[in-house]
């Protein structure tokens, strides 16, 4: 399994090198984060896709070991709207809040060892929900569902 701190890497360096679009390994976890980023204004578009171009109709046809998601980067006036993402729950210290923890960090307030979510901040967290695995920490909150928070963007 990839680790979600890749993502966070790749993200900001591309976002630092100017980059217009970005590719990373398609797996459940990129989707679910990458969703919560475009939902949140942080990137403009996905598109599933091969290592060779984002064609929907190549990712059913490709192997595993091929399929891509591609990313658009999004910039307001020549500077990049995802400023900065970093890792919260890391595999040596797994981080999982209950419903009344997420409220604290929403409203402004620290739980735990996690800083208080900013203006235009979000925090993705995961829930053991199937039908709502990956969750911003406010939808989170509003469905009352605990889980593990793995990053913040801003």
């Amino acid at each position: 399994m990839v680790l979600p701190h890749n993502l966070c890497a790749h993200l900001q360096n591309a976002f630092r090198a100017r980059h217009q679009k970005v590719v990373v390994d398609h797996s459940t976890q990129n989707l679910g984060i990458l969703s919560i980023l475009l939902r949140s204004g942080f990137i403009s578009n996905l598109v599933r896709g091969t290592i060779t171009a984002p064609e929907p109709e190549q990712f059913e046809t490709a192997g595993d070991a091929q399929r891509r998601i591609w990313a658009n980067l999004k910039y307001r006036d020549d500077r990049p709207v995802l400023n900065h993402m970093e890792l919260i729950s890391k595999p040596s210290k797994r981080v999982f809040m209950d419903v009344s923890e997420l409220r604290l960090i929403c409203s402004g307030r620290r739980a735990q060892t996690v800083k208080p979510l900013g203006m235009g901040e979000i925090a993705v967290v995961r829930t053991k929900d199937r039908e709502h695995e990956w969750l911003e920490a406010r939808e989170a909150l509003q469905l009352r569902l605990p889980g593990e928070v793995i990053c913040r963007a801003r």
